[in-house]
């Protein structure tokens, strides 16, 4: 499956999959409270997404309620697998060295990576 959202549709979809099934106003008052961003914007961005398979879309009176149709565990690795890819010449070990390098992690953090262990 090919899956390329943009910026702002990766927005509406941590929205979803934080909050579950949404209505453009809900998704749109999240948003605003981040960025300058018009509500027929939204709207229009959503309709899109729903176009290209990314969302699915109910009626519920006269609003419609959203829900993302792309996992987010899914999406999260293809994403990341492209990066690799593209970014590093497909070298996980390149991609890992850079975000050590340049993010302070935290001790769960820390503790977390030790639990994956060598192998893994």
């Amino acid at each position: 499956m090919y899956i390329k959202p943009t910026e702002a549709e990766l927005e509406i979809l941590n929205f979803l999959w934080a909050h579950g099934p949404s209505t453009v106003r809900q998704v749109h008052t999240a948003l605003a409270e981040t960025k300058a961003v018009g509500y027929t914007t939204t709207l229009k961005l959503m309709q899109i997404m729903h176009d290209k398979g990314f969302l699915y879309r109910t009626e519920k009176g006269r609003s419609h309620i959203y829900v993302a149709l792309l996992g987010q565990e899914e999406t999260q690795e293809i994403l990341m697998n492209r990066l690799i890819q593209t970014a590093f010449q497909g070298s996980n070990m390149a991609g890992l060295n850079l975000l050590l390098k340049n993010t302070r992690l935290s001790e769960k953090d820390w503790q977390e990576l030790q639990k994956i262990g060598p192998g893994t």
